[in-house]
């Protein structure tokens, strides 16, 4: 039997013949030892690794249940993100909203969308501000106690939210929301990342995405039900309380996050080596002496190697313009760039005004724009679900050029069916409107959240810490996430303006828009699936800086690295095998 091994370029080593020595112990592609004559050896290190040391765990959890604990936790977090961004979308129509709120009430009185707007969207510049600022804080609190901080803002800001009794309080209450969603945004999907596996990233941080079409979809539905109080002496109940509702999930949050693991990439980077290994062994279930901790930090420590000679923990953000052997620049645009892409889709036109679509341009009822709007959250979130599934198998590529290609025919059939379909359109030039084509409307919004859900919903969140290296990865993140933000502002802002001055040919604006994404995402952004953090530095530190179109191709043609490819398989057979004899000795 001959044993091969490859450099990272694919070229062979001098081989190996372990038949040359019989009595030579090696380890077996699950990366247990093997012996050519017996199995003690073996049995003897697997026997000394289950028992060396205590298994690390927090709040009594490790392995797989401690990288779910931590999943959950995240994905509260992009919950509340979710739930924030739907609640106003009924609320604005709301008969007591427009008497609480008379300045930002654009049903009677179309010249105050520009405020409705801004009162809405200012949420986002909050958003935006406190993002940047993880910039330094990112680094310097951790991920633990900047995603702590933005829950507690947001819990004191919906509490603002829900009381408030003017338009000036109201705007203030949002700001404030928005500084910890900001916090949120930007430190969860680093932390996520960080802490979850090459082979399960995708999938764990497409689940958190979904989270976020779960939090629009609860809102809409918690819109719905109170919808029915909008009368008599409690009728602010009917918008305060879903705008309340809010709180429920940060106070879920708050107990939670300290008892859970920090960023063990992180930890190296502060210097924290033996925490950080402490973490390693639990993530993984096993302990502490376990051979795999020290290769997952040993790995975290050479990528952190060109950084330490530049100074180390004193961060210089000027690097962030630079190329270099890392490209950095590079990285943060394509960071950036796919963050506001996400945003000028379209997404939020729906998002934040789907009950408004509904009743004041489409034409429904009340009960009917309601319902629909929680309905359409709801397939929202089923949609979403179907990149958990797909994106290991196609990756981020395909799926973002399947969803942005669709994105832009659904806004191009919403252009044609809401002109068919608008009464205000067919009294003015003449012609009977069509009934039709008001439902097709409805049933295109349901079809463009459908593919905004499989394609850009969560890989814009996952792509970001992905492609970023340990060095920048924080304000990366921070960054890439206050473009979201101020794209999101912008959108938010011109919607009601656009629909009460342009009407359905606001469509036409996000189908063009749509368009130029498909080549651009083909063209400039690499597939990471299956792919390492360190094992990207590898990657852009091949592509030519005069030519970063050719970080796709050598992406493509690279071959995955033994780190990237095992980086849990090789070990998984010993790690279950060890569970198994702790849990035995447990029972005994």
């Amino acid at each position: 039997m001959t044993d091969k091994a490859e450099n990272y370029n694919g070229s062979e080593k001098e081989a190996v013949s372990f038949d040359e020595f019989p009595n030579r112990e090696r380890r077996d592609e699950n990366g247990l030892l093997e012996s050519v004559s017996d199995n003690s050896a073996a049995d003897k290190e697997l026997e000394q690794w289950s028992s060396s040391d205590q298994l690390p765990s927090f709040i009594g959890l490790r392995g797989q249940r401690l990288n779910v604990a931590v999943s959950i936790i995240c994905g509260i977090g992009f919950l509340l993100f979710g739930y924030d961004q739907g609640v106003m979308g009924s609320l604005l129509t709301l008969k007591e909203f427009r008497n609480t709120f008379p300045k930002i009430d654009s049903d009677s009185h179309p010249e105050r969308s520009t405020l409705q707007g801004a009162v809405v969207a200012v949420y986002e510049l909050g958003c935006m501000t406190t993002a940047l600022s993880t910039l330094y804080l990112g680094d310097k609190l951790g991920r633990r106690k900047v995603t702590f901080l933005g829950a507690l803002i947001m819990l004191i800001g919906g509490a603002l939210q829900a009381c408030a009794f003017t338009t000036t309080h109201l705007a203030i209450a949002r700001v404030i929301t928005g500084f910890g969603n900001g916090y949120i945004t930007s430190t969860v999907p680093v932390w996520q990342a960080e802490v979850a596996k090459a082979h399960s990233r995708g999938k764990v941080i497409c689940l958190q995405g979904s989270q976020i079409a779960l939090g629009i979809c609860i809102s809409y539905w918690v819109d719905f039900a109170f919808y029915f109080l909008d009368h008599g002496k409690h009728a602010s109940v009917s918008f305060r309380f879903p705008i309340a509702f809010q709180c429920v999930f940060p106070l879920i949050m708050m107990p939670f996050i300290f008892n859970l693991p920090e960023s063990p990439r992180w930890l190296i980077k502060r210097g924290f080596n033996d925490k950080a290994k402490y973490v390693f062994a639990a993530l993984n279930g096993v302990p502490v002496s376990h051979p795999i901790v020290e290769e997952e930090y040993l790995a975290i420590e050479k990528s952190l190697a060109m950084e330490n000679r530049r100074g180390g923990d004193k961060m210089d953000f000027r690097i962030l313009g630079t190329q270099g052997e890392k490209r950095h620049f590079h990285r943060l645009c394509l960071a950036g760039w796919l963050q506001l892409m996400q945003q000028i889709s379209g997404i939020n036109l729906i998002t934040y005004y789907a009950g408004t679509i509904f009743e004041s341009f489409i034409h429904m009822s009340s009960f009917k724009s309601r319902i629909l709007a929680a309905c359409n959250g709801t397939e929202y979130f089923l949609a979403s679900l179907f990149a958990f599934f797909t994106i290991e198998r196609y990756g981020r590529r395909g799926l973002l050029l399947f969803g942005t290609a669709g994105q832009c025919l659904t806004m191009v059939a919403l252009t044609i069916t809401s002109y068919y379909g608008d009464p205000d359109i067919a009294e003015k030039h003449n012609f009977d409107k069509k009934g039709g084509a008001a439902i097709a409307s409805a049933v295109f919004l349901f079809v463009f959240n459908t593919f905004f859900g499989i394609g850009m919903l969560s890989i814009t969140w996952l792509y970001s810490p992905e492609i970023a290296s340990l060095e920048i990865r924080a304000p990366t993140s921070a960054i890439s996430t206050a473009c979201n933000w101020i794209s999101n502002f912008v959108i938010v802002m011109i919607t009601p303006v656009a629909f009460t001055n342009i009407k359905n040919y606001t469509y036409t604006i996000f189908a063009a828009i749509n368009f130029l994404m498909v080549p651009t995402i083909y063209f400039l952004y690499p597939e990471t699936a299956g792919r390492s953090l360190e094992e990207m530095d590898v990657i852009f530190n091949q592509t030519p800086i005069w030519k970063p179109w050719q970080v796709v191709k050598i992406a493509r043609e690279m071959p995955f690295s033994d780190i990237a490819k095992h980086e849990d398989e090789k070990w998984m057979a010993r790690i279950e095998h060890e569970e198994n004899v702790a849990e035995d000795k447990a029972r005994v």
